[in-house]
């Protein structure tokens, strides 16, 4: 009698145990097929207070300035996010929109890219100071230039030939200077005939 009131007691516990299961699975199917959050949306930081750890997506510091850039008559939108756990290992991402919400440009570089050869050796505060720094003067007013390409300019290797035309011939364009990857001198201008940012290394 007691061995059949065991078994018995056994096959409730095994029932309420998968019932339970099972129920875990739906709702996180459910939970899944409802979720409103896109994994595109750019990230946005907690609150103060908030014991979110920080991760690669955690915003660390943003700096932004609208230009002429793709069209002459209108201020497209520069900014400058630094993305990341700490602020020397993290990614800054360069982004360009239109003022219509068109993506004209996204570049990904290493923080340590807005750092001077000289403050390479400093120490890691003296660094990290240094590239926030370097974020409030990127967008500065002098890094812009117009005409994009001035005369008697080369055209560089990794230009094509039509673009390059195409910003020579018109002195309204605007062209960006900044420091990309590796240290290496950059500026990008728009191609208004075939609709692209055109990137030239200097």
């Amino acid at each position: 009698m007691k061995i059949a009131s065991l078994q018995i007691s056994r096959s409730v516990v095994l029932a309420a145990a998968l019932s339970l299961n099972l129920a875990s699975c739906v709702s996180t199917e459910r939970e899944v097929s409802t979720s409103t959050v896109d994994p595109r949306a750019t990230y946005t930081p907690p609150v103060a207070g908030d014991r979110t750890r920080v991760n690669s997506k955690t915003v660390l510091n943003t700096v932004s300035a609208t230009h002429a850039f793709s069209n002459p008559d209108t201020q497209d939108n520069f900014v400058l996010q630094l993305r990341g756990p700490r602020v020397l290992t993290a990614q800054a991402h360069l982004i360009v929109t239109s003022s219509t919400g068109d993506t004209l440009r996204h570049e990904v570089m290493p923080a340590r890219a807005l750092l001077s050869d000289a403050t390479q050796a400093s120490s890691v505060r003296e660094q990290e100071i240094a590239i926030l720094q370097g974020m409030n003067t990127f967008f500065a007013p002098a890094h812009f230039t117009q005409p994009a390409i001035p005369a008697g300019a080369e055209q560089p290797a990794e230009v094509d030939a039509k673009s390059w035309s195409t910003l020579r011939a018109d002195p309204s364009t605007v062209g960006f200077d900044y420091t990309g990857a590796g240290g290496s001198e950059r500026r990008m201008a728009y191609d208004r005939k075939q609709r692209k940012t055109v990137v030239i290394t200097q």
